[in-house]
């Protein structure tokens, strides 16, 4: 059996191109045409899908044949087109681009493509690019092309008349419409740009004013149900930083660790919350060197964090949650803000991108995938309990173990091994 539901996915032929921001405004013009729309995003991006949640009103899951199985892909689009009007997947980096690609999903799963062309700086050749990228692999889905950064109306009909016989134009959006703010990691957090919802009206009023939206032909998904893991964490209380400073949350895993039947205890370190109880902390990636002054002014986040370690209840601290956990953070600017101390040793943040790409980890419970992007470099004399690795072998990022304590560079994705993740929380074996 199967089930229906109008999809595309919106590729392009390079990063930069404005891939977001059309996705963005696609999900906010039809959500305010009655639409239930539910958005996706290949790879392991964390800040985009905070805007296009906000922009569809739905949370957007993470789609990425590297980082989970097709198994799991398949029933997440099942799972969407039961309940949706449209289905839209924004991809990452160019249409081509990586092992497995946007084009890799657009192909197994059938995904109509909506190809993204910055024509700031083009004319005739709009059209070539489109051609190149429907053609390059045979037989892969092409639904058509739009224009972003156009500079007037004349330029768009001039980018539209350029399109082969037969590819479909989608429109256009004018240059600098409601661009969306960013920094080293990408987009600013959604929370974080505090006209957001400002932007998303603007940018569908402008996208609606150039074509007619109308709904994609719809595709067939099998029609199968996500399997529920064992409830290893019943009765467990884990508490959550979520802010500015610990943004870095893949939705799937809040919903693993639910499922696995932990009760999540959300706080806010930058509000002033320290620790609430709980039997196990995580501290996830995010941006604790752009708030060393408020973090250090809360009285009691570190000294909570010191007694939950002291008492050897388990933490999990990824990446910027990690970070927070050392002597000292040095941020961009070379300031030395001083943290909380549990792990020996500083972080220091580089100019230079420090590692990115997909990793693996061994556990005895199993094998966790996720990924791995920073710009700092850390300093410690922990000893390296486990070792990550890349797909093609080479050494990945290290992982140490300090009592309750499991910290690295890793940002773990939960359902690719729900018995490792109740493990790390503190689940009986």
């Amino acid at each position: 059996m199967t089930v229906r539901c109008p999809a595309l996915l919106v590729a392009a032929p390079a990063s930069g191109q404005g891939k977001t921001t059309v996705t963005a405004a696609l999900a906010r013009w039809h959500r305010q045409a009655g639409r239930r729309v539910r958005v996706f995003k290949c790879g392991p991006d964390f800040l985009d899908p905070q805007i296009l949640a906000v922009a569809s009103g739905q949370p957007v899951f993470n789609l990425d044949l590297g980082m989970m199985a097709g198994e799991e892909v398949a029933w997440r689009l099942a799972d969407a087109a039961r309940t949706s009007d449209l289905i839209l997947v924004e991809g990452v980096m160019g249409l081509f681009d990586g092992r497995p690609s946007a084009a890799d999903i657009a192909e197994r799963f059938r995904l109509p493509i909506l190809a993204v062309i910055d024509g700031s700086a083009m004319a005739q050749t709009f059209g070539a690019l489109a051609h190149g990228l429907a053609s390059y692999r045979p037989g892969l889905p092409f639904a058509g092309a739009l224009a972003n950064r156009v500079g007037s109306p004349g330029h768009g009909a001039m980018l539209a008349e350029s399109l082969p016989a037969g590819m479909t134009w989608f429109g256009a959006l004018p240059r600098n419409e409601a661009a969306l703010p960013e920094r080293h990691l990408g987009l600013f957090t959604a929370r974080e740009i505090p006209d957001l919802d400002v932007r998303l009206d603007r940018l569908a009023a402008a996208l609606g004013a150039a074509t007619t939206l109308d709904l994609p032909a719809p595709v067939s998904f099998p029609d199968l149900v996500p399997p529920k893991p064992p409830r290893l964490l019943a009765g467990r209380r884990i508490a959550v930083a979520r802010d500015a400073a610990f943004a870095f949350l893949y939705p799937a895993n809040l919903e693993t660790l639910s499922d696995l039947g932990a009760e999540l205890r959300f706080f806010s370190p930058l509000a002033g919350d320290a620790v609430p109880e709980c039997e196990a902390l995580w501290l996830p990636g995010g941006y604790p060197e752009l708030h060393g002054p408020a973090l250090g002014a809360n009285p009691g986040f570190f000294p909570s964090l010191r007694a939950h370690h002291e008492a050897g209840r388990p933490i999990l601290a990824e990446c910027g949650g990690m970070m927070s956990l050392f002597g000292a953070v040095v941020d961009g600017a070379g300031a030395v803000h001083p943290f909380a101390g549990l792990l020996p040793g500083r972080a220091t943040l580089q100019p230079r991108l420090a590692a990115l790409g997909l990793q693996r980890a061994n556990f005895d419970q199993g094998v966790l995938t996720g990924h791995t992007f920073h710009y700092s470099r850390s300093e410690t004399s922990c000893p390296v309990w486990r070792q990550a690795a890349y797909p093609d072998g080479r050494q990945g990022e290290a992982i140490y173990r300090s009592r309750g304590l499991t910290a690295s560079y890793m940002h773990f994705y939960f359902p690719s091994s729900p018995a490792a993740t109740a493990a790390l929380f503190g689940a009986a074996a």
